[in-house]
């Protein structure tokens, strides 16, 4: 109970302390009707982590408010066929969903913003840009659109870069690869010569299983294995170049949100960041321990090669201008996203990297 606490407290505080000081005001205690709604994620149910993080911010909303704002969490098909969470959100069918925007790129590329680019932001870099830089206002704007707001609630950190059945030791070998990868990536891997493949987490063991693709990306060594992936497949690359820091979205009906009190806004406000601290937190406690029974067990770790990366990174910037010369919005929030990766890698490259490395080194020697 000490830990939970610990941890509720270190979320609110990492996004903002002012809804956690509106929780504790009387006013919560004076209106308090009773809703309820339904929340559809986007994830497989047996996924601990980024499915259980609904899971933590419905209990935090439900805890805070003494039971009178509940919401109940729905495994994607229960009530809303996988992938098909923005629409019934924008409809109404449902009040919110817990789920990576990128999925929706076929609708608008400027979707991806809200989980992330390709070569893009880091964790950090991510939480920084949405909640201090700019990122949420100017993502307010485009959700609004689709009658949505939406708030941080999950954060995966930079992934792996998928399960392949064979070896890939060159850009030649990714020629006609059929892989599953979502978001703008998929663009990419195209550009380069690959055949991307969009399906469902769920639906990814299968596929793998019978062949149907060559390779598929996902999260991460926990997720992965929860899964099942290095099952059917023997080779796991790195680095997840086109998922450096996912965030992951709650996307709430805007109708939804307007009837709420304030103390219930303030609520989810609260809670969103404290899934968001805490899938983090989970990931990075989780990975390195089933990253090495995953080897001990037979997988086989390899990282791209610097002439896959390099294609992947220049097929990138010229996917994002031929974007922005037709999406004008698209072009507004790159622009303010790149401003923000220039600055904040000038920053990392002497705190964090610097000491990384020097850290790392010292691993790679025996000394830690």
């Amino acid at each position: 109970m000490q830990r939970r606490s610990f941890i509720r407290t270190l979320g609110v505080a990492g996004a903002g302390a002012t809804a956690s000081l509106a929780l504790q005001s009387p006013a919560i205690a004076q209106t308090r009707p009773k809703v309820n709604w339904r929340l559809v994620s986007g994830f497989p149910k047996q996924l601990d982590t980024i499915f259980g993080a609904a899971h933590v911010f419905a209990d935090s909303v439900r805890e805070v408010t003494d039971g009178q704002f509940d919401i109940q969490v729905h495994a994607p098909g229960e009530i809303v066929e996988s992938l098909g969470e923005l629409d019934a959100v924008q409809n109404g069918l449902i009040d919110m969903a817990h789920t990576a925007s990128y999925y929706f790129v076929d609708k608008d590329p400027t979707f991806a913003f809200g989980t992330g680019l390709p070569f893009g932001l880091n964790q950090r870099m991510t939480n920084a840009w949405l909640y201090e830089g700019d990122g949420m206002q100017l993502l307010e704007a485009f959700y609004s659109e689709y009658n949505i707001i939406s708030f941080p609630a999950g954060n995966t950190g930079a992934q792996m870069g998928g399960w392949f059945r064979k070896e890939i030791n060159s850009l030649e070998d990714m020629q006609g690869l059929k892989i599953r990868i979502s978001g703008l990536g998929a663009q990419i891997l195209k550009k380069i010569g690959a055949v991307p493949q969009f399906l469902a987490g769920g639906d990814i063991y299968e596929a793998l299983k019978e062949g149907t693709i060559d390779a598929a990306e996902f999260v991460g060594p926990y997720d992965d294995a929860r899964l099942g992936f290095n099952k059917v497949a023997n080779y796991y690359y790195y680095p997840g170049w086109w998922e450096g820091g996912v965030a992951l979205m709650n996307m709430i009906n805007l109708q939804s949100w307007d009837a709420l009190p304030n103390p219930y806004k303030a609520a989810i406000r609260s809670a969103s960041a404290l899934a968001n601290v805490t899938m983090m937190a989970r990931y990075d406690t989780l990975n390195p321990p089933t990253l090495r029974k995953l080897v001990a067990e037979g997988t086989i770790l390899r990282p791209y090669t610097h002439d896959i990366l390099e294609a992947c990174f220049v097929a990138s910037e010229a996917i994002y201008e031929e974007i922005s010369a037709k999406n004008a919005r698209f072009k507004l929030i790159l622009d303010s996203y790149m401003e923000y990766r220039r600055e904040a890698y000038m920053w990392f490259q002497r705190s964090e990297y610097s000491q990384d490395t020097f850290l790392m080194m010292q691993r790679r020697g025996g000394r830690l």
